[in-house]
């Protein structure tokens, strides 16, 4: 991909980017603010830039005039980037040279890691746990009445070394006819055990050699949304994708409520076929558009927390939300597919990734697998955001782990315009130093619906630094501005008017929602913070920090710290790997070694039931401010905001 370099003027800033960005985005990830309260749609007409030199693709509305268009303005929302530029940012009369220093820091977001199939081919891991060989079999002639099966396993054992084997009933029913139709040349499917003396099980018998075509599907069973992949067994690519939200969410967005629903006469069929029924649907999606035949499928993979795997498998979640906390099953053993009702052949072994504690699940388990913590000498912060917010400290001698209970506030919930990461979220966020105008930028481009969980981070990180707001949370009652009001007698800002947003209101933020945001990033900086203490270390032992979860990529790290969210770390410590629950299925179906290793994994995690671990509630009350009651925690931020007020003063 093409990368341009923009500079931004009068800011002196710079940034790169791909060809093709939006220049919105582009001033956004420089730390440049541009007026735009329409999230990029091009309404409001606010985000007026002049281009210098260099070439842009649109950029031109109904709001610029002709003359503005010969000279150089362009609308910076409707700009796509498609040489090196300079730019210059209008600035209004009523704002003088000290403040164009307080615009936002440049945007730092995590580095992405990807899944590295070289790797596990350098260090042996490429072994899938269900594999496919090519067999030729001696054809029956004069005497020869030996059965198909001891044909079958002489070969094995003669061509090919196999021992241990079983037989599938299913198998010996295709046996016959399959060897008959190919002359006796089959390719035997074969499911290895985790255990090294376990048997090697014969599950398919396909007519001729098949072993190009040999795939697996990997499955993350989220509380909100359940996703699904393709995986071609032979390259480990990835060759389909698809999600959907959990069907199971008419019942209750949180795993607490589907735990109540499923205690109802009736409740725990239908939420254990909903997700299935998901689950299913998920599977046509990515099959048909993967273009493989069903019959090629040989293995399955799912991870999901400890609710939702005990209510996908039609366990009683009961006994997860009464002390002491116990859940059904720690290891669930491998079983054929449709056991369950999942629509794949019958020779379809599924394996299901094991449970810490009640609200530690596979989920998590997966993430620690597929990021490779659990084998690395490095110490490793492993935080996974959502709902229910897991963390994990240690490596690759221990582990230690835990539950914060966050609510919905990173999803959308509990805030008044609160919604997930679909299109018209606002995901970004500035504001003019002077004017207090904002400057917001939508998923899609579209007029402002509401407010995402990176969104409101960003919000109410840049709010607290531009003195918006108090580390309590509370807007500042002496601002002079339209956006700042009081609405029976809760205050809150407008992001954008009802006449350039894409709802029939005005998208605000208020302070109920800021206490909400608080409260969340509360309970997940004093889980960490007491692990680390349980532990007897501190956030400077730590080498990195890897952050899972469907939000983590779009989020500014410097604005996670700035609201305490995270540790202040160096921001190249600090890795996302996206869904750490699919990228743990995914390796478990390509490597199995995984499958080995996960069970002694589980054995060394160390669970901490926060409620009852007494020094949570003292870090957790001590987190209930931007970013913490302790500012030396937050070095660099006290700097930062010591620099901005002596600025202001001079």
């Amino acid at each position: 991909m093409t990368e341009y370099k923009i500079s931004f003027l009068p800011h002196d800033r710079q940034v790169t980017v791909e060809d093709g960005q939006s220049l919105i985005r582009a001033a956004m990830d420089a730390g440049v603010h541009i007026n735009a309260s329409c999230g990029g749609e091009g309404v409001c007409g606010k985000c007026r830039v002049i281009i210098e030199s260099g070439e842009v693709e649109g950029g031109v509305s109904e709001q610029l005039s002709q003359e503005d268009l010969d000279n150089g303005y362009r609308l910076a929302c409707l700009s796509k980037v498609k040489s090196d530029l300079t730019v210059r940012i209008p600035t209004e009369s009523s704002i003088d040279a000290k403040v164009l220093n307080l615009q936002a820091t440049a945007r730092k977001t995590a580095r992405i890691k990807q899944l590295n199939l070289e790797d596990l081919r350098e260090k042996g891991m490429f072994v899938p746990p269900v594999e496919e060989i090519y067999v030729e079999m001696p054809v029956p002639e004069g005497a020869d009445n030996e059965s198909d099966v001891t044909r079958l396993v002489d070969s094995l054992q003669r061509d090919h070394n196999e021992r241990r084997l079983e037989f599938d009933l299913s198998v010996i029913r295709k046996l016959p006819d399959v060897a008959r139709q190919s002359d006796f040349k089959v390719t035997a499917t074969i499911a290895r055990p985790v255990r090294e003396n376990g048997k090697n099980r014969v599950i398919n018998l396909q007519a001729g050699n098949t072993t190009d075509r040999n795939f697996a599907i990997a499955i993350d069973i989220g509380t909100t949304t359940i996703y699904g992949q393709v995986i071609d067994l032979i390259s480990g690519k990835v060759l389909s994708q698809y999600g959907d939200f959990n069907a199971q969410i008419s019942y209750g967005e949180d795993i607490i409520s589907r735990i109540v629903y499923a205690e109802k006469e009736g409740g725990l069929e239908k939420l254990h076929s909903l997700a299935v029924s998901t689950v299913n649907k998920v599977i046509s999606k990515i099959v048909k558009k993967s273009g493989i035949d069903p019959d090629e499928i040989s293995t399955i993979t799912f991870a999901g927390n400890t609710t939702m795997t005990q209510l996908f498998l039609n366990v009683n979640p009961r006994y997860i939300r009464r002390a002491p906390y116990v859940p059904a099953a720690n290891i669930y053993p491998p079983f054929q597919a449709p056991e369950i009702g999942i629509e794949l052949p019958h020779h379809v072994i599924a394996l299901v990734y094991p449970q810490v504690s009640s609200y530690v699940g596979g989920d998590i388990v997966a993430g620690v697998m597929g990021s490779g913590m659990y084998r690395d000498d490095e110490l490793t912060l492993y935080m996974d955001i959502g709902t229910n917010a897991e963390v994990v400290i240690g490596n690759k001698e221990w582990l230690v782990c835990a539950a914060c209970s966050a609510g919905p506030a990173f999803e959308g919930g509990g805030i008044k315009l609160g919604m997930r990461a679909t299109e018209g979220a606002i995901e970004d966020f500035s504001i003019d130093p002077a004017t207090l105008e904002p400057m917001n930028v939508t998923i899609g481009n579209v007029r402002p619906k509401g407010i995402c969980g990176s969104g409101l981070i960003t919000c109410v990180a840049t709010m607290f630094e531009m003195g918006v707001i108090d580390n309590r949370g509370k807007f500042n009652r002496d601002l002079d501005t339209p956006r700042l009001r009081e609405v029976d007698g809760v205050y809150e800002y407008v992001l954008a008017w009802q006449d350039v947003s894409g709802i029939d209101r005005d998208v605000v933020l208020s302070e109920i929602d800021i206490d909400n945001l608080i409260r969340a990033k509360g309970a997940i900086y004093s889980g960490c913070m007491t692990l680390l203490a349980e532990v007897g270390l501190s956030i400077g032992n730590l080498d990195r920090i890897i952050m899972a979860g469907g939000f983590g990529s779009y989020i500014d790290l410097e604005k996670t710290m700035t609201i305490g969210l995270l540790p202040e770390i160096d921001a190249e410590k600090v890795t996302f790997i996206g869904n750490g629950s699919l990228m743990g299925a995914r390796m478990s179906a390509l490597t199995n070694s995984i499958r080995r290793d996960v069970v002694a994994t589980v054995k060394r995690m160390t669970n901490f039931e926060l409620s009852e671990t007494k020094s949570f509630m003292d870090n957790y009350i001590a987190a209930l401010f931007l970013p913490h009651t302790e500012q030396q925690l937050f070095p660099r931020l006290k700097a930062r905001m010591e620099q901005r007020h002596k600025d202001l003063e001079q």
